[in-house]
C-alpha cells in the first residue's frame, strides 16, 4: 500500500511524456565539488547520490555556468562550456554529465542542472575583463568588491546584439549538452539577479533597444533563451524557468510586474520555479529572501507561488524557500498553491526524507535547523556540508549511506547527552558496539535545551524533539544504555572498564569572576533564566551582543519588557563578529532589535551590577555609565569544560579517547554532530 498520509506528494505526473515519481525536487546547491576542470567529478556525484536514494523525482545542480570564461562567481562551479570545434572538452564535459545522470537512473531519478550566467556578478579578477550585463553600471556589490581589493569600480560591458545573440546560442547549448549526457529537464535560472533578470529588471536594465523600456522588450531575452532550448532540445525535454517574484530592492522587480512577465514566459516553458530576492549586490540585503535562516518563518515564500498558480491555474509552478518537511509539501500541493516542492537545506539534512515520508514515517524526519552551516562553506572555498547530517559530510567514503560496522565489538562510554553525544551513541551503536550514555542532567539535548526555549526557534524545538526520539529508539533497538542524573566520575568510568570514551561534555557559561555583584540574585546565565530557572523582572539587562544575547532580547522584548544589550566590543567589530557567526540571521537580529526598541549600547565594559542598576565604562573613555535595571543576564559565552575533561581521558586505552564538541574547542552543533560521527566511526 503506497502513502496514506502523502497522497499529494507522492503523486506521479508526466509533462512531455516525461515521467516524474513524485513533486519533490532538490532545490538546486552549490557544494563546491565540481573538479579543478570544472567538469562533473565522482566527490560530486557520490555527493548528488545521496538525494537520488533518499527518494526526490529531480536532482538540479545549482548555478551551472553556460561560459565559465564569463560567468564564474564561485571555485569550483560546473561549467557547460567548450569553444567551437574544441571536440575534447566538449566531449569530457559530455562524458562526465552522463555518469551523473546514469547515477540518478539507478533510482528512477531525473538529474538536472540549474544553467546560468551571472552576468555582472563575475568579478574582473577572476575572468581577466569586466563582466557583461544588459547595461554598462556599476553595481553596489562591485564597488564594495573594488573597495576591498583597493582598486577602482569597474563597469559592466553593455551587451551588443550580436553578443546577446551569442549568449543565447550558449544557454541553448548547454541544455542540448545535457541532454546529449542523458537528461530530460533544465532549470534555467531567471531571478536573484543573474544576467536573465539583468535584462527582465528594470533596476539593471537601462537599455534604450528592442531589448530594453517596455517589460515586453526586457522580456525579450528571457524567452529567446527558452525558445533557443527548445529547438535544440526538442518536444520531449522539460523546461524550468526560475524567477524572483519579488526582488524586494526598492528600484527592482516587483510581484505586480513579474505576474505580467510570467504571462508573457508561460507558452515558453513548462514550468515557473518561484523564488524572490536578488543573489549578492546590495551586501547580501535581499539574500535572506531566497535563502531564509532561523529567525524567519518557514514557506517564506509560498505565498507567491500561490498567487501565481491563481493568476495562471495551467501553468505548472513551482516554489522553494523554507519547505522543512513533507507535512509542508502535502499541505502546499493539495491546497493547490504549487505543482512541485523544492527543498535544498531539508534534503541535506534529511536525503533520505521522501523515502521515510512514503513509508507514513514522519517521526524518523531529521529536521533541518536552517542555520546556514553549508552555505558558510561555499566562499572560503570548502566542500559544503550539514551541520545536523554527519553523512553529507562523507559521501565519497560512505556512498552508499551505510555506517559500517566495527570488526572488533567494543565497551564504549559516552559522556555527555548533548546532540554530539547522541549522534556518538547513535553511530556506535550502528557500528555494534556495547554503548552506555552518562548525562549528568535529568534531560537529554546540552545546549540546544535552552537553543530551543523561544517561540521563535521553531527548527530548534524540532530537532531537539528528534534527538529525544532517536536517544530512546536506539536505547529499544540497540540495547544502549542513558543513564540519566548520572556523572561519569573517573571511578566510575575505571570501574566499568571502558574499551574506549567519547567525551562531549560540552561548556559551561563564561562567568567573570572580580566583579562586583556578579552573583547577586537577580543575575542570571541568559538560556537558564530563558527556560526559567531564575526570576526575570521588567527592565532588563544583558551582557554580550552574540546571538545568545539577541535571541535573549528579543525574546523578553516579544513579552513587553524593556530590554538592554551592553557589548564591550565597538559597534563595527561587534556586528561584523555577529555576520560571521550567524550569517544571515545576524541583519534580523538588528532589524528585529529595532522594531522592538531594544536599547544596544556598544563599547560598554560591565565594571558593577547594583541591586537596581548596572554600571560600564565606556571602553574609549574610562567614563562611567549606568543603566536601571531590575535583573541582568549573561551571555558573554562560554568556556569549555576541560578540567572536567581531563579526568577522563585516562579511563580507557588513550588511542580510543576522543573529545568532540564545546569541549573541545567551544563552536556549533555542526561540529558537534559531524565530530562525533568520525570519532565514533574509528572506534
Amino acid at each position: 500500500m503506497g502513502s496514506r498520509m502523502f497522497p499529494h506528494v507522492f503523486a506521479p505526473i508526466r509533462i512531455r511524456g516525461v515521467d516524474f515519481k513524485n513533486r519533490i525536487f532538490l532545490a538546486p546547491p552549490s557544494p563546491n565539488l565540481a573538479g579543478t576542470n570544472n567538469e562533473m567529478s565522482p566527490e560530486l556525484i557520490d555527493w548528488m547520490r545521496m538525494f537520488a536514494r533518499g527518494g526526490v523525482c529531480t536532482l538540479y545542480l545549482g548555478n551551472s555556468s553556460i561560459d565559465i570564461t564569463e560567468s564564474k562567481d564561485e571555485a569550483f562551479q560546473l561549467s557547460l562550456y567548450a569553444a567551437p570545434g574544441d571536440t575534447v572538452k566538449f566531449d569530457s564535459i559530455v562524458l562526465n554529465l552522463a555518469r551523473y545522470a546514469d547515477m540518478c537512473k539507478e533510482y528512477d531519478c531525473h538529474a538536472s542542472l540549474e544553467i546560468n550566467h551571472n552576468g555582472e556578478n563575475t568579478h574582473f579578477e577572476t575572468v581577466g575583463h569586466a563582466p557583461y550585463s544588459a547595461s554598462s553600471f556599476i553595481s553596489a556589490g562591485e564597488r564594495a568588491w573594488a573597495a576591498a581589493h583597493n582598486r577602482e569600480p569597474i563597469a559592466a560591458i553593455e551587451m551588443t546584439k550580436e553578443k546577446i545573440a551569442e549568449t543565447v546560442n550558449k544557454y541553448g547549448d548547454a541544455a542540448a549538452m545535457m541532454k546529449r549526457a542523458g537528461m530530460d529537464i533544465v532549470l534555467v535560472h531567471g531571478g536573484h539577479g543573474n544576467l536573465i533578470s539583468q535584462f527582465t529588471s528594470p533596476l539593471y536594465n537601462k537599455r534604450t533597444d528592442e531589448y530594453g523600456g517596455s517589460l515586453e522588450n526586457r522580456a525579450r531575452f528571457a524567452i529567446e533563451v527558452c525558445d533557443n532550448i527548445r529547438r535544440k532540445c526538442g518536444e520531449n525535454f522539460v523546461i524550468e524557468f526560475r524567477i524572483s517574484a519579488d526582488e524586494i530592492a526598492q528600484e527592482g522587480m516587483h510581484f505586480d510586474e513579474t505576474l505580467e512577465l510570467i504571462g508573457m514566459l508561460k507558452d515558453h516553458i513548462d514550468i515557473i520555479h518561484v523564488s524572490a530576492g536578488l543573489h549578492s549586490d546590495f551586501q547580501m540585503k535581499y539574500y535572506p529572501n531566497w535563502c531564509q535562516n532561523y529567525m524567519m518563518e518557514r514557506g517564506f515564500n509560498v505565498h507567491y507561488a500561490a498567487d501565481v498558480k491563481k493568476r495562471y491555474p495551467d501553468l505548472l509552478v513551482s516554489t522553494v524557500g523554507s519547505i522543512t518537511s513533507i507535512e509542508m509539501a502535502e499541505e502546499i500541493i493539495g491546497n493547490g498553491w504549487a505543482d512541485f516542492v523544492c527543498m535544498c537545506r531539508p534534503l541535506m539534512a534529511d536525503p533520505d526524507m521522501p523515502n521515510k515520508y512514503s513509508h507514513d514515517m514522519p517521526e524518523e524526519h531529521r529536521p533541518c535547523l536552517r542555520c546556514n552551516n553549508c552555505t558558510k562553506h561555499l566562499m572560503i572555498p570548502k566542500p559544503i556540508w550539514c551541520a545536523v547530517n554527519p553523512m553529507s559530510h562523507m559521501t565519497s567514503v560512505l556512498k552508499d549511506g551505510v555506517v559500517p560496522k566495527a570488526p572488533v565489538k567494543k565497551k564504549v562510554a559516552v559522556v555527555g547527552g548533548g546532540p554530539g553525544g547522541i549522534q556518538a551513541l547513535m553511530t556506535l551503536c550502528e557500528r555494534g558496539h556495547d554503548v552506555t550514555l552518562y548525562e549528568k542532567s535529568g534531560r537529554l539535548g546540552g545546549n540546544v535545551i535552552g537553543a530551543a526555549v523561544p517561540l521563535f526557534k521553531v527548527d530548534a524545538k524540532d530537532y531537539l524533539k528528534w534527538l529525544r526520539y532517536q536517544a530512546g529508539k536506539y536505547a529499544k533497538e540497540y540495547g544502549a544504555k542513558i543513564l540519566l542524573n548520572t556523572e561519569a566520575t573517573k571511578e566510575l568510568l575505571d570501574l566499568e572498564g571502558y574499551d574506549a570514551i567519547i567525551i562531549a561534555i560540552g561548556a559551561r557559561p563564561l562567568i567573570p569572576r572580580g566583579i562586583p555583584g556578579i552573583d547577586k540574585p537577580h543575575v542570571a546565565w541568559a538560556p537558564d533564566a530563558e527556560e526559567g530557572n531564575a526570576a526575570v523582572g521588567d527592565n532588563i539587562v544583558i551582557v554580550g551582543a552574540g546571538a545568545v544575547g539577541f535571541e535573549a532580547a528579543i525574546d523578553y522584548a516579544s513579552m513587553g519588557k524593556n530590554v538592554t544589550i551592553v557589548e564591550m566590543e565597538k559597534k563595527e567589530s561587534s556586528q561584523m563578529k555577529l555576520r560571521a557567526a550567524n550569517g544571515t540571521a545576524a541583519w534580523k537580529f538588528l532589524e528585529i532589535s529595532a522594531e522592538e526598541d531594544i536599547d544596544l549600547q556598544y563599547g560598554r565594559k560591565l565594571a558593577e551590577i547594583c541591586d537596581d542598576k548596572v554600571i560600564c565604562e565606556d571602553v574609549e573613555t574610562g567614563e562611567k555609565v549606568e543603566y536601571p535595571c531590575d535583573t541582568v543576564l549573561l551571555a558573554m559565552g562560554l568556556v569549555p569544560r576541560w578540567d572536567e575533561a581531563d579526568k577522563l581521558r585516562h579511563c580507557a586505552p588513550e588511542h580510543d579517547v576522543r573529545l568532540i564538541g564545546d569541549v573541545k574547542s567551544v563552536a556549533t552543533i555542526s561540529e558537534a554532530v559531524n565530530g562525533a560521527f568520525q570519532a565514533a566511526l574509528h572506534i
